[in-house]
């Protein structure tokens, strides 16, 4: 990420992290004619008046019928009004069915799934249904644990991928599997649930799963945009930062540009040298 990525655009980033009922829904990706989660979450924020020209990204892709505690949706957006109002009235129509936990805003024209550090996953099948012991569990949960080819846990479609290897760590606690690897394959968590509750490798329903966080890499972290309003500059309307610190982003009407720029760039010097690398954006 280099902010002359930011200075070449009229668009942010945002990532909302969301929370949704996968019963709710027929799949995760958008589907022409079906009720997905990126389908109604684009159909409802672009009614609202919140826009964007190319797809959603996401932190973690869920199969059909899978819920999220904390998945990440990612766009870029030309938006400037506020987004507040919009999660608000988003909220109110979809709470049954998907809600917006917050919203933060980045980089724009991000590779998003590059900066996801982790995932993990919650599987909550009945006890009443598992037949294994808990010492044939624990046993095959140091099984599957690692880093390795988890080819025999994915479908024709995960077999497709490039790149098979996976890192995950598994444990069962009060009958509940937890998941957490850098990134998994179509079905891998339901059919690894599966072979830990029954020995064999069987695609246990989505329904019992959910996929509880998304955790992003610091880099990205680091470059969440907040508004600063401790530092006052003449003729800027508006001062935002980078968490840390590295870009400072001042908001000038258009007839003022001049002024805070200053004659041969003067002003906009002087700031550099106290604030570092800084981006104009008129508003």
């Amino acid at each position: 990420m280099n902010f002359r990525g930011i200075e070449k655009t009229d668009k942010w980033g945002y990532i909302f992290t969301v929370f949704y009922n996968g019963e709710k829904f027929h799949s995760f990706d958008e589907m022409a004619g079906k009720v997905t989660v990126k389908g109604e979450f684009r159909k409802v924020m672009n009614e609202l008046g919140f826009t964007w020209a190319k797809g959603i990204q996401q932190g973690g892709r869920t199969d059909a019928k899978v819920s999220a505690e904390r998945n990440l949706l990612y766009v870029s957006s030309n938006f400037t009004g506020d987004l507040s109002e919009i999660i608000f009235k988003f909220n109110e129509k979809m709470k049954e069915s998907i809600f917006i936990r917050k919203v933060q805003k980045t980089f724009p024209n991000l590779s998003f799934p590059e900066y996801v550090e982790k995932r993990e996953y919650i599987y909550r099948y009945p006890k009443k249904r598992v037949k294994r012991s808990i010492e044939d569990i624990e046993k095959t949960l140091l099984e599957i644990s690692g880093t390795y080819d988890v080819s025999k846990f994915t479908d024709k479609k995960g077999l497709e991928l490039k790149e098979h290897e996976r890192t995950v760590k598994v444990t069962y606690e009060k009958g509940v599997l937890k998941f957490i690897g850098n990134s998994f394959m179509p079905k891998q968590v339901r059919n690894m649930g599966g072979y830990i509750l029954t020995g064999e490798v069987e695609t246990f329903p989505g329904k019992f799963l959910t996929l509880e966080n998304v955790y992003l890499k610091e880099e990205l972290m680091n470059k969440m945009i907040l508004s600063c309003d401790n530092l006052k500059i003449s003729g800027v309307e508006k001062i935002e930062k980078t968490i840390d610190d590295e870009i400072t982003i001042l908001y000038v009407k258009k007839e003022k540009k001049g002024e805070v720029i200053g004659k041969n760039a003067s002003n906009i010097k002087s700031l550099r040298k106290e604030l570092g690398n800084i981006v104009i954006r008129e508003i």
